[in-house]
């Protein structure tokens, strides 16, 4: 624990929690397990935060701390496509202005400790250090910063470290929870500033690794409600502003495989063998199973069980549960060839498809446009009309409940706009009350059990208290993109007229600007394959 610091000028200090939302709060609220989140939550101004579409971290992070929505900013998913090659996404390909950066310019510094889609970071009055898709050790601001940050407080890891024992990932959440706030109250010693962003990421991660895990979840929200307390201790900030991305709940309906949908409607076609797409990553080995010696094992062991996996239809992010599930989890090892499950396995051919998935978290179909894919084919001409049919055919799709599929099939100009629109998915796929998931496999059944039990849901939570936030005013209708205005006005900054959301009525004195169109950075691979295994390890790719 860190003693009592000298007394700062942090004005406002946001908590991000990452799927923090009521439904997962109220039950530790009741056990006593998160005073301080409790204290924030019910004796300040709190209600419901909705999440935009998609209500994924890496698009969702960016739009709450520029206030745009994706197609203004860019980031519709992890990842981005350029024709049928993808790449993870990272701060270059944010095309708008972050809030720190807009509040440097009017002469307010910061302190930011692991937001999502920030690295590489760009120099503002401040620092910074990356989360969420960015590699180990990543460059920070200032140069320098995080080696100083390992000296002054242990070691710091973007990501939790693996261990061989599954009891003990509880301690590599604490500990890397642990890392956050020691990590921000001594930048905030450093630097001074009036503005800190501290995200907690583990509370969405511990329900994609271990989904139901009470023991877990009770564990990640105690270590974060702890460091929560240590840095209101230390800082004193003015104002706090607890805020998430999205909710978080069990998914109890349907897992609809849509690639297979469409292929069975002539829109898509495959191929097997390992050649298809997606390659999702380069890497030859992958830490997904439990066990030792895999290299020692004959290698037809590996292919048999592959090929048996492949027919019961095994994906490359979930193989510890699925060869579980036939049997062959303990013979096979820990490390297993991706190559080997893909080559087992039927793919989209991407090329040769009209239309498809690429990526489940993006909530969309991609239609192959000639002019605009390389091997693009549907006509120009025929556009509007092979996406009508397919926003027709897709609407209609129910559930073997009997209950509709979506909540909405719409074109995407009814979710974004903005200079990147044509990077989003052609079609927007809402799952009912996010109790339906989709994904992009192929080669088994349309409709089978959601593989992920617990998945995002669009409801999250924002909580106000503070000085300077008027407690009557109360938060009905926020959204995600409101943060950024709410912020704006409560440092005296005009909110940018190309911001989406508009000041929450927590805070009076709301002006706007017209500010000179952003210059971001030339985009710049994310070029690490640790950071797409970690993000298949949690099912997102």
């Amino acid at each position: 624990m860190e003693g009592s610091t000298d007394e700062t000028d942090v004005r406002l200090l946001v908590v991000g929690l990452d799927a923090g939302c009521r439904s997962v709060l109220e039950p530790l609220f009741e056990t006593g397990e998160v005073p301080t989140l409790e204290r924030l939550i019910e004796n300040g101004s709190s209600g419901p935060l909705e999440s935009q579409i998609p209500p994924w971290t890496a698009s969702a992070w960016p739009s709450m701390y520029t206030g745009k929505n994706p197609g203004k900013h860019g980031v519709y998913d992890f990842l981005s496509f350029d024709g049928y090659d993808w790449n993870v996404v990272n701060s270059t390909y944010v095309r708008e202005r972050p809030l720190w950066e807009l509040l440097s310019d009017h002469g307010i510094s910061s302190v930011v400790v692991n937001v999502p889609v920030t690295h590489p970071p760009r120099a503002f009055d401040g620092a910074l250090i990356p989360g969420m898709t960015a590699p180990e050790d990543p460059p920070c601001h200032p140069e320098g910063v995080l080696e100083d940050v390992k000296l002054a407080c242990g070691d710091y890891h973007v990501y939790p470290q693996s261990t061989d024992a599954p009891e003990r990932s509880i301690e590599g959440y604490e500990r890397t929870i642990e890392c956050r706030g020691e990590a921000f109250r001594y930048l905030c010693r450093r630097v001074n500033p009036e503005f800190g962003f501290l995200q907690f990421q583990q509370t969405d991660t511990v329900f994609h690794e271990r989904p139901g895990d009470k023991e877990a979840i009770e564990a990640v929200y105690r270590a974060v409600d702890r460091q929560l307390a240590e840095t209101l201790e230390a800082v004193d900030p003015d104002n706090v502003l607890l805020v998430s991305d999205h909710g978080m709940g069990k998914v109890t309906g349907h897992e609809f495989r849509v690639n297979e949908f469409l292929r069975e409607r002539g829109y898509l076609e495959v191929q097997s063998g390992g050649e298809g797409m997606p390659d999702w990553s380069a890497a030859w080995e992958n830490d997904l199973l439990e066990g030792d010696g895999a290299g020692e094992r004959d290698e037809s062991v590996l292919e048999r069980a592959m090929n048996v996996a492949a027919k019961v239809g095994i994906t490359t992010q979930r193989v510890a549960s699925a060869l579980d599930t036939v049997g062959l989890k303990e013979p096979i090892g820990k490390r297993v060839p991706n190559e080997m499950i893909r080559a087992a396995s039927e793919q989209v051919d991407f090329p040769e498809s009209k239309a498809y998935v690429r990526s489940k978290s993006e909530l969309g179909v991609r239609i192959n446009l000639e002019g605009r894919e390389p091997n693009g084919q549907v006509p120009e001409d025929e556009y509007e009309t092979v996406r009508d049919e397919l926003i027709e055919q897709l609407s209609a799709v129910d559930t073997p409940d009997g209950e509709p599929m979506f909540d909405v099939v719409a074109p995407r100009e009814a979710y974004f706009d903005g200079p990147h629109l044509e990077q989003a998915p052609d079609i927007v796929t809402v799952p009912a009350g996010f109790d339906n998931a989709i994904v992009a496999d192929v080669g088994t059944d349309q409709f089978g059990e959601p593989m992920e039990p617990w998945n995002h849901k669009q409801t999250g939570i924002v909580a106000a208290t503070g000085d300077e936030f008027d407690d009557g005013a109360g938060v009905e209708g926020a959204t995600i993109l409101d943060v950024a205005p709410t912020i704006c006005t409560l440092f005296d900054v005009p909110v940018d007229t190309a911001m989406d959301g508009t000041t929450l009525p927590l805070v009076d004195g709301s002006t706007e600007a017209d500010y000179p169109a952003y210059e971001a950075d030339p985009i710049s691979a994310t070029d690490d394959t640790a950071v797409e295994d970690r993000l298949s390890d949690l099912g997102y790719l």
